[in-house]
């Protein structure tokens, strides 16, 4: 087995802090400072440095982690193989979503796997995107459902596989006496002169609505912000903005609101991935997790 003190190590570069670190690991922070002075102790280097009220890792701390990357992926591998000497699926397989995705794509593929393999155990869990990568270095879910963003880890980090799975389009919404409502379709730049509803606290989402207005040419006039998609519906069924929307996002059926398809070049879509630790795609639990999911994705795009 390797030494739990490595994989404390890898959420603290992806955190950057003690006190974060303990919470997705669910420790201490006095725990999570026991254990990397043990490591260091072990090891006869300093792996860490004070800067302000965060760390810096020291080079010898990342020489550790390029080996530990490694050794991560490889049992990964190894937990596949032992694996594929027992007979059926079994064993549980965790998923972190975000709230979209997982009403739209992991629910159906969880279903999925209910159906066609009753002894895997599935778990899910709403989760934004940024912090999907420590969960899934912490062993507290095994598949994340996100879209990435411009401070997530690069296509090729070692630590993790990540695939797209959907490239889904933006609707922008508005209320039914709203000009554009009845046209069909429109440019995005059509409702440059409108107020609209941010989302700041939901960053990936946020940062597609001020990239997708920037390419149409203008900065939207930020009115009010809301995060939770009812509440978006709600203030533009109400006429105090229009919002973009992901395809996918499900809306209460009864607020009186209006989803245009955007033309144009580009549309504003916004693509979903999935993540996993590398080399764990070859379990058993998480092939078959995102095999479901790959299914679930193809219903949309039919």
């Amino acid at each position: 087995m390797i030494d739990p003190r490595l994989r404390t190590l890898r959420v603290l570069r992806e955190e950057g802090t003690v006190t974060a670190t303990a919470e997705v690991l669910h420790l201490t922070p006095s725990t999570v400072s026991q254990q990397l002075r043990g490591l260091a102790r072990d090891l006869g280097v300093r792996l860490l440095e004070a800067d302000g009220r965060r760390v810096r890792l020291t080079p010898a701390a990342y020489t550790v982690l390029d080996h530990t990357d490694t050794l991560f992926a490889q049992w990964e591998r190894a937990r596949a193989e032992i694996a594929a000497h027992r007979r059926g699926v079994s064993g549980e397989v965790r998923f972190a979503a975000v709230s979209s995705a997982l009403a739209a794509l992991v629910v159906p593929a969880a279903a999925r796997l209910r159906a066609e393999h009753p002894g895997l155990a599935v778990r899910m869990a709403e989760q934004e995107s940024e912090k999907v990568f420590a969960l899934l270095l912490a062993h507290r879910t095994d598949i994340a459902v996100l879209i990435p963003t411009s401070d997530g880890p690069p296509p090729d980090d070692p630590r993790f596989d990540q695939r797209p799975l959907l490239d889904e389009p933006q609707d922008l919404l508005v209320p039914p006496a709203h000009p554009l409502a009845g046209d069909g379709t429109a440019e995005l730049a059509a409702a440059a002169r409108d107020p609209w509803i941010g989302s700041p606290d939901r960053a990936d989402q946020h940062h597609l609505m001020l990239t997708a207005c920037a390419a149409a040419g203008f900065t939207p006039r930020i009115a009010h912000h809301a995060n939770e998609w009812f509440a978006v519906s709600a203030l533009v069924a109400a006429g105090f903005g229009v919002a973009l929307v992901p395809r996918l996002a499900p809306l209460p059926p009864d607020d009186e609101v209006v989803r245009v398809p955007l033309r144009g070049n580009p549309v504003p879509s916004r693509r979903i991935i999935t993540c996993v630790r590398r080399g764990s795609d070859r379990q058993a639990p998480v092939a078959h997790g995102l095999a479901a999911l790959r299914e679930a994705a193809a219903h949309h795009t039919a």
